[in-house]
Formats: C-alpha cells, structure tokens, sequence
C-alpha cells in the first residue's frame, strides 16, 4: 500500500469513526427516552434526536467521503484482500453511502421527529388499549417508511418492502423469505396439532407463584454473569418492551421487564437481551466505530439471543443447574418443584396473544402475522385503520385465540413505533440461524449438556466469538451460515431440534 493511498484511507477511517461517534451519541438519547427520561421531556427529545439525525446524515453523505470512496476502491492494495478489515470497511461503507445519499436531509429529519413522538404515543396507546391515540402516528410512520423505500428503489424483480428489509437483512426480499416460512408453517402447524391431539401439557403453576421483582433482578443478573455478561462495560435496568444498546463493545446496556408472577417471563427476556449484548461485547474493540467492528444483520444478531434465551435458557442442563438457584433466591414458594418440572414447565407448547412470552413452536407464527400485515400495509391492500380487525383474525384463524383488546393485540410491540418495517422477519430467520450454529457448536465441542448442569457456558461463547462475534461485517448471513456450518440456511435444524424436545415434553 502506497504512502498516498495509506493516508487517504486514513483520512477516510477518521471521518468515518467520527460519524460512528455521532450516532452512538444519538443512540444515547434513545436509550435515556426508553429508560430514564420524564414523560414530559418527549417534545423536546424528539427535537434533539431529528437535529441530530440530520446533522448524522449531512456528515455521512459529503461529497468528501464519496471521493475518498472512489480513490481508495481503485487501489487493488486495499480491496484485493475483501475480508480484511479495510476490505470490509471499504464494501460497507460504499453499501451504506450509496444508500444514505438517496435520502434527502429533511427526509431523515422527518423520520427521526416522527418517530420519537411515535414512541411516546404508542406508549400511552398502549397503556389504555386505544389504537385510535396511535393510528395518525402509525400512518405517518407508514408514509414516511415507503417514501423512504422508494428513494433506495426496489430490487429487480422485487417489491418496495424489500427495500426496507435489506437494512436489517442484506439481500433479504419477500419472495424468498415467503418459501421459507411456508414451508415452516405447515410443520408447525402439523406439530401443535399433534400436540393438542396426542400431548400431556407439562405443569406451569409455578408460574403463579409471586416472585417480588428485586428477588428476579438478583437472579437476573447473576444469570447473566455466568453467560459472560460483563457489568463493567454494561447494564441491566428496566423498560416496557425489553431492547440492548450498544455505543461501542465498551458499554452495552439491556433492559427486561417484570411481572410479580410468572418469573420466566423476565428470565427469557432478560437471557434473551443478555445474548445480544454478548455478541455486542464480542465485536473486536480495536476497530470500533467501523463495519469490522458491526453485527452483519439483524437475523444473526437475533440468532444469538434465541440461541441463549431457548437452546440454553430451556434446556434441561440449565434448569440442573439453576434451580437451587431458583429456591434460594427467588423464596420458597418455589421449592416444591424441581428442575424437571422447570424444564418441562418453560417448554409448555400453548398458544397466546402476546409474542414475546410464546414458546418456541407457536413464536413463529406471531412472526408470520406480522410478516403478512406489513406486506399487504405496503401493498396498499391493507389501511393503517383497519389493522386491528386484520391482526385479530389472522390471531383467530392461525393460533386460535380470541384478541380481547389493543393493547393485546396490535399495540404489543413497539416496532411499527419506531417506524421500523422490513424487520419481523428477521426474528424467525434468527430461530433458524441459532439451530443451525448450536449444531454445529456440538457436532465441534460435543455435547455441552453436561457443562451447562454446572452453570459452565464459557466453552459456548468462546465458540460463538471465534466464529460469529469477531466476524463483524465481513460476511453477509447467508455466507456467515456457510462459512460457519458448511451448509446454506434451511429450517431443517431448527425442525428437529424443536420436535425432539416438543415430544420429549409432552409425551408423544
């Protein structure tokens, strides 16, 4: 690498890690609104997060980088080698440039006030179960989304919703996405029914024992701690919708939620933030503020939180050893159940409205509703007004369940919020990317039950950072999935991992 060429990447790498330190300001914001900040302190928050987006966007679009780009992209030095790091750097950086400079300055802006206050409405939206406080929010969200779609242009042979999921999972489109989850939802649907006909649903009337929530907080993190979560570079507080932010691999901060029964539901929100943020602190710190340095995709990043939030957090193995732990930190009135009736009892298969408590055999369904809603939003075969009647009959004819109210229903999730569209699929994607690593995690290791009865998870995330978590962006998903597998993605390990325990639980 010539001197010239040295420097111009240099100047280009310090440009671009200032930009990286202007965002993660930003997200600092966004972090204080969900966490710490009054309510009546939205206004002027929305203002800063758009002045800021704005001012983000003008910085990462100069003509200057563009340049830089271009020169540095001619020199073979740099992109002969397109997994090093300046390889990587330089890919994404281009992806992300040739994207950011289709959106004009006032677009972002927009977005990025709207949203905000989207938030805020959502949240009191919620909290009374009136869909009305947030349908003039969502249908801005919506038009400000497919504008936003339409400045990137959708793909050849594609559609305007691709636009929006290949931020969130490169190279991702309806088409291809819609042959993975038909499939999946036949054999599910064949399973639950199996499971309805034949099965003996395992005992959770533990889950109405009271647990006060600093007893959960307590186990919480010490849960955390032995997955590798390192509290001197992040924190645990509490939020309505469970979310990780990361500024850096320096300082990952999660949150969970608590309900004074039913003590799984902060266990598995917290395991399954806590998954993210291990793959956040795994990111190689030395080239922070860059794309070597960033998860690849949303679908990988939520492979590692189902990974530990279900293929640890609901393995037998763990409840062997966690559960005097249970009995002695979170009271007595769970001693009378031992870890089998724990293993048993968080693997119980039964349909309910709200996605984020579902078991693994129905979550994917919760995915495939929202996939389709979004998908008939943007193909304007759906109104943003009438969205709660589609949501309950899709809730009534694929899980059988009757939605009692909004908040219940299409207000449960804060994403539509946050204007975020393209991004659902991702958490099955995720499902099936997990299964597939953990297999191949135990075809290399062998079989780590015995390791996991002794609360011993290091060998695992020392896998999970030497294959996936050190990787950053130098694959896409699909090519992580081979490189770390050898083979391409399919829902088949996920199939066979899930049935086997399904009917070890329920006894067919």
């Amino acid at each position: 690498m010539s001197q010239i060429d040295h420097d111009k990447y240099r100047k280009l790498l310090k440009i671009q890690q200032n930009n990286a330190l202007l965002k993660t300001s930003q997200a600092v914001l966004g972090w204080d609104q969900e966490v710490m900040m009054p309510k009546g302190g939205i206004e002027w928050r929305a203002r800063q997060l758009g002045f800021l987006a704005g001012l983000a966007h003008e910085r990462s679009t100069t003509p200057e980088i563009g340049k830089l780009l271009q020169e540095c992209e001619q020199d073979q030095t740099l992109t002969s080698a397109p997994r090093s790091v300046h390889g990587t750097n330089l890919r994404m950086w281009r992806r992300e440039y040739d994207k950011a400079t289709k959106l004009p300055v006032s677009l972002v802006k927009e977005i990025a006030e709207t949203r905000s206050l989207a938030q805020s409405a959502w949240s009191e939206a919620k909290d009374k179960s009136d869909f009305s406080i947030f349908l003039p929010f969502l249908e801005k969200n919506l038009e400000l989304s497919k504008r936003e779609a339409e400045c990137y242009g959708a793909p050849e042979g594609g559609e305007l919703w691709d636009a929006l999921a290949d931020n969130y999972e490169p190279g991702a489109n309806a088409k291809e996405i819609s042959e993975i989850f038909g499939p999946l939802r036949d054999r599910l649907a064949a399973l639950i029914q199996e499971v309805q006909e034949k099965g003996s649903a395992p005992d959770t009337s533990f889950l109405d024992v009271a647990v006060p929530i600093s007893r959960q907080d307590k186990f919480g993190r010490l849960v955390l701690e032995s997955m590798g979560y390192d509290f001197n570079h992040g924190r645990l507080d509490e939020s309505s919708h469970p979310f990780t932010q990361s500024f850096s691999p320096a300082d990952v901060r999660i949150t969970t939620r608590y309900q004074e029964t039913n003590f799984l539901d902060a266990l598995g929100s917290t395991m399954h933030e806590g998954g993210h943020a291990l793959y956040e602190q795994g990111l190689p710190m030395e080239t922070a503020g860059t794309p070597a340095s960033e998860a690849i995709s949303l679908g990988i990043h939520e492979s590692q939180s189902r990974l530990w939030e279900n293929m640890v957090g609901r393995s037998r193995s763990f409840w062997q050893w966690s559960t005097p732990l249970v009995h002695d930190i979170l009271g007595s009135g769970l001693t009378p159940y031992d870890s089998e009736a724990f293993y048993r009892g968080s693997n119980r298969v039964q349909a309910s409205l709200i996605r984020v408590e579902a078991d693994e055999t129905t979550y994917n369904l919760h995915i495939m509703i929202r996939f389709e809603l979004e998908l008939r939003l943007f193909r304007g075969t759906l109104e943003a007004k009438d969205l709660p009647c589609a949501w309950n009959k899709l809730y009534q004819s694929l899980l059988g369940v009757k939605v009692p109210n909004d908040a219940k229903g299409c207000l449960q999730d804060i994403h539509w919020a946050l204007g975020i569209f393209g991004y659902f699929p991702t958490y099955t994607l995720g499902n099936l990317y997990a299964a597939q690593f953990f297999a191949k995690a135990e075809e290399d290791l062998g079989c780590m039950d015995d390791a996991f009865a002794k609360g011993q998870f290091k060998t695992l995330l020392a896998w999970l950072r030497e294959k996936i978590h050190r990787q950053g962006s130098r694959f896409f998903p699909g090519e992580l999935c081979e490189q770390v597998t050898g083979r391409k993605l399919s829902s088949d390990a996920f199939f066979s991992y899930l049935e086997k325990k399904v009917r070890e639980t329920h006894g067919i």
